[in-house]
């Protein structure tokens, strides 16, 4: 009898963009050691090459940096760069690895990321990173902020390796390298390692625009791909961030973006939506005329405008309203070239009148297409694919690959948005830690920091670092006069500039300096402290100074950003905040952090498919976990669904997820019950429930759903052939609908309008999966659908693609020409206007199906009770849109589902999974520390008036009673969030903000005098 091997407390994650980045911090935080292999000498994938991202037109790399130095700091993440997985065997919980590491020729441990080679190095190739628009040598770091911060050497194009014995052939990055890093003797190597699951998130490719000849790619100057564009945007792009077309370098007047290059497009096997394209077409132009200093003319050219993200409909009206975008709904016939290297396109309006139109310069908006490299290791691994080449994920798992203990997430399985990305690595995160629970915590190690420097007494030594940022801070602010200023303020002892302070190399030259000068107070003057401050204070603690020792200087949003037109002033306005940083650094004293007991088990709120996925998920990594749904049974809005998406029995899966959730030893569920009170602080809440009961828990998730917008006009609820889709669904599964043959379908019925100005998302979708399913039953059924835009992306678009082959037909209409409904002697009639012919068309249905929006529950309560907070539309608001999606603000509290915002159910349950991967890396710590910058009373000056126990919003402010019967408030630090409300509505002045006191602000606000 053989026995089972024990599960390996190791996992191996193949691909480094941010898919591979969250999933790797997300299984290292939660207690696994974590491999991260990587093709390229550096990790980020394509989030660095971006130069914005939507709808936030966050600077890419500013938000992605922070993530790229933990993940490089991180004891239980090993990065493998210029690595594959070359070889695979074993069982789930117990895999073998065999990796292969190409030689890099220069050794990262010794490297300081200097640059000398590169200026030594007399050989210039065609920078890939820049999409071949600007010239790298053939040593080279991949970009700036890189992690590992050190150069490689391509073999291929260095001088070198033509003669290897030849002593005398070039070799001058060796001279140059004073830290002997250098070795071109380096072999390949390749280990074997052991792991208990693996995660393939190796990302996408572009396509190929040459491969369409319409679009002359490669012949006509400027046109340019989409990512191209990006690099000529991006501050560490090939021109600076400076808007110029890659001909004469002339600033463009006039930019077309074209959709759907290389997407929704059969006869080239990419019958697909690339989902992103539309998005990112947007923010390119958006960003475009912020760059250029006139108005520059931006027209993008499109089928269907897909905006169906959170906030992404909004982003569309802003561009059109407040920028002046320009979209044009047509189809491209082709380019042509014009005067002076300009480009000729010829398209037609949807009345077939053909325009031919001169611009400056067309960006191809290309779609994505499946990693070729993966592709080949999917099919080496057993792993499933698609009928386009992504991995084929088995159905209503969200992850899962076809091979067990093998899981994906990203663009490898599809299309998707940098949210959905960050969503799906924590899902698949949260399935690898319920498959290998039992190993946790066995293959981690435990991070030390060197002992705090006691400052106690020490005369004020403070360093100062400003930031370029590219061109993000350094265009508009004269940053090295700022470093310089900052030199002669009382108590700096040293100051400098950085390109990038937020860098791996920038953080370990932070850590130099403090050792090399004696600093003991640090001022980084660069961007959002929100984003970036933790990741410096980790670096202040690895340095061996108290991390509150810091202070942030934020110079690109209050600087850069909002007086771009005005430098001087810009310039002027820096030097006032890095002098007001200094002052209040001067003053700063060091914190100590509150550390406290955690409690292991979890609250659900919400018994739907998403708030059962994730307690089913914590469940079974061995958490207790407590369901509470105010509804009397489980199941929420998805008991109304009878037919998935991709055709899946949905009332069987919902059936067998309630029969797991009832019958698990680890879950108490409660129904008919909703949530009273919310006291305490992640790793120690305590919720009462309305049925009396107390609940003591250490995190919480939302996932409180929505709801089914009850439509006010279209004559529903007057008329029984009005219904909405899932009252149709329901109809039609119960075979109510056989005598029907007229069947109207009208989208966006509450969507996209002043109220709810957001796309419902999923409703496109349902309508032409039920016109499909009434084809199915009754072929001869006439079906039309009245549209403003058909929003099928990803492979929802074959969907779409079907329905016209069967013959439903789609009639566009405009928001000034909406369908009428009427009930007539003879029938109920709709009339509408079809936007080909420009007529009024009528049509006598049996059935008239309403798109109704998605709308919010009302979660005012919950949001106060946890304090997090909602959007304007009343779905709760995550930390960040694009790289906390499940997170909020208040640590331990998690949300997903319909409560986040509208999705379908295959994304639902993946981020009911993220949900779970989130909230298992706060789990598995066996205490939590509180950064200790909390308000504290001075009990001599209090006279216990209570206005502070009024105006807390954390309730961490009480009155208590001593021994002696004198009564003062007091501040619990563990629930305190340092906002200061207390202090401010002091009215004696007895209470005062660690890292925050009167003053602190005070001697800030002098610097200014």
């Amino acid at each position: 009898m053989t026995t089972k091997p024990e599960k390996v407390g190791a996992v191996l994650v193949v691909g480094s963009g941010i898919a591979g980045i969250q999933a790797s911090l997300d299984l290292a935080e939660s207690g696994y050691y974590v491999y991260l292999v990587e093709k390229e000498p550096a990790i980020g994938g394509t989030m660095p090459m971006l130069d914005k991202t939507f709808p936030t037109n966050d600077c890419s790399m500013c938000i992605l940096s922070p993530k790229l130095v933990d993940c490089g700091r991180h004891l239980n993440i090993k990065t493998l760069t210029n690595s594959e997985l070359v070889g695979l065997a074993g069982e789930p919980g117990h895999f073998k690895a065999t990796i292969r590491t190409k030689a890099r020729y220069v050794d990262p441990a010794k490297c300081t990321g200097c640059g000398s080679c590169a200026e030594a190095c007399p050989v210039k190739v065609d920078d890939e990173f820049n999409q071949g628009l600007g010239k790298r040598k053939a040593i080279y770091k991949l970009y700036a902020q890189a992690f590992p911060n050190a150069y490689a050497i391509d073999n291929s194009k260095c001088l070198k390796f033509k003669n290897l014995n030849n002593d005398k052939l070039c070799g001058k990055c060796i001279k140059a390298c004073q830290a002997g890093a250098i070795n071109h003797h380096m072999q390949d190597e390749e280990i074997e390692i052991e792991v208990g699951s693996v995660l393939l998130v190796p990302g996408f490719e572009i396509f190929d625009p040459s491969e369409l000849a319409l679009y002359k790619y490669g012949q006509l100057k400027n046109v340019v791909t989409s990512l191209e564009f990006e690099r000529i945007l991006s501050a560490s792009g090939p021109f600076g961030g400076h808007l110029v077309r890659p001909s004469d370098h002339k600033e463009p007047q006039k930019i077309a973006w074209i959709q759907c290059v290389g997407s929704r497009n059969c006869r080239i096997g990419h019958g697909y939506c690339s989902s992103v394209c539309c998005m990112y077409a947007i923010k390119q132009s958006v960003i475009a005329k912020e760059h250029a200093a006139y108005d520059l003319n931006a027209n993008i050219f499109y089928m269907d405008m897909r905006t169906y993200g959170k906030d992404f409909e909004k982003y569309y009206e802003r561009a059109q309203k407040q920028y002046g975008v320009n979209f044009v709904r047509s189809r491209v016939y082709g380019l042509d070239p014009g005067e002076e290297d300009n480009v000729k396109i010829r398209y037609a309006l949807e009345d077939g009148t053909v325009v031919t139109e001169e611009y400056d310069m067309v960006v191809l908006s290309v779609g994505l297409e499946p990693n070729r490299k993966a592709v080949e290791l999917a099919k080496q691994l057993g792993v499933e694919l698609n009928q386009y080449n992504f991995a084929d994920v088995t159905k209503l798992t969200g992850v899962a690959s076809s091979k067990p203990g093998i899981y994906v997430a990203g663009a490898f399985s599809g299309p998707r948005d940098i949210p959905e990305t960050v969503m799906q690595a924590s899902a698949a995160a949260g399935e690898v830690q319920k498959l290998l629970a039992e190993a946790k915590g066995t293959l981690t190690k435990t991070k030390e920091y060197p002992a705090p420097k006691d400052v106690t007494g020490e005369i004020v030594r403070t360093g100062v670092f400003v930031c370029h940022c590219g061109i993000n801070i350094g265009s508009v602010v004269d940053v090295p006069a700022v470093a310089e200023y900052a030199k002669t303020l009382p108590g700096v002892v040293y100051a400098t500039d950085k390109l990038y302070a937020c860098s791996q190399d920038s953080s370990a030259q932070i850590k130099e300096a403090i050792e090399q000068y004696g600093l003991n107070r640090i001022v980084v003057a660069s961007c959002s402290p929100r984003t970036h401050e933790p990741m410096f204070q980790e670096t202040l603690k690895e340095a061996g100074l108290n991390p509150h020792l810091f202070e942030m200087a934020n110079i690109r949003d209050h600087c850069s950003w909002v007086h771009q037109n005005e430098p001087e002033k810009a310039t002027e306005k820096a030097k006032d905040l890095v002098r007001m940083a200094v002052k209040k650094a001067a003053l700063l004293e060091p914190v100590q952090p509150v550390t406290l007991p955690m409690n292991h088990d979890a609250l659900v709120i919400g018994g739907g498919v998403s708030g059962m996925t994730a307690a089913l998920n914590l469940a079974d990594q061995g958490y207790q976990v407590y369901l509470v749904e105010k509804a009397k049974e489980l199941g929420g809005i998805a008991k109304r669904i009878r037919y998935g998406m991709g055709g899946e029995d949905v009332p069987a899966f919902l059936n067998r997820l309630i029969n797991q959730i009832q019958n698990h030893t680890n879950i108490k569920v409660y129904t008919g019950v909703e949530i009273a009170d919310v006291q305490g602080f992640m790793g120690n809440y305590q919720t009462k429930l309305t049925n009396g009961e107390e609940i003591k828990h250490g995190v919480a998730i939302i996932a409180t759903g929505a709801a089914e917008y009850r439509p006010q006009e279209y004559l529903y609820g007057q008329n029984p052939r009005v219904r909405t889709l899932l009252e149709v669904e329901g109809l039609l599964a119960e075979g109510r609908l056989k005598n029907s043959n007229n069947f109207v379908f009208i989208q966006c019925v509450g969507s996209r309008d002043e109220e709810r100005p957001y796309c419902s998302r999923i409703c496109c979708t349902k309508s032409i999966k039920l016109a499909l399913k009434i084809k199915e039953q009754k072929p001869g059924a006439n079906i039309f659908i009245l549209y403003r835009d058909i929003r099928t992306y990803g492979y929802f678009e074959d969907l779409y693609t079907e329905a016209r082959r069967k013959g439903i037909i789609f009639v566009r209409y405009s928001t000034d020409a909406k369908p009428v409904v009427e009930l007539t002697s003879t029938g109920t009639k709709v009339t509408f206007t079809d936007h080909v012919l420009n007529r009024p068309v009528e049509i006598y249905a049996d059935i008239i199906g309403l798109a109704s929006a998605i709308v919010p529950n009302d979660n005012t309560t919950l949001s106060k009770l946890f304090k997090v907070p909602l959007n304007a539309e009343g779905f709760f608001l995550e930390a960040h849109l694009k790289l906390r999606p499940v997170d909020f603000g208040t640590d331990g509290v998690f949300m997903c589902g319909l409560a986040h915002g509208p999705k379908n159910l295959e994304e639902n349950i993946a981020q009911g999974k993220a949900a779970a991967g989130r909230a298992a890396t706060a789990l598995a710590k066996e205490n939590i520390q509180t950064d200790g910058k909390a308000a504290f009373v001075n009990k001599r000056k209090c006279m216990a008036c209570g206005v502070c126990v009024e105006v807390c919003p954390a309730k961490a402010a009480s009155l208590v009673t001593d021994e002696r019967g004198n009564t003062a408030a007091e501040v619990n630090p563990a629930l305190c969030k340092g906002c200061g409300a207390c202090s401010s509505s002091c009215r004696c002045g007895a209470i005062n903000v660690k890292g925050c006191s009167n003053e602190q602000i005070m001697a800030m606000v002098r610097a200014l005098a």
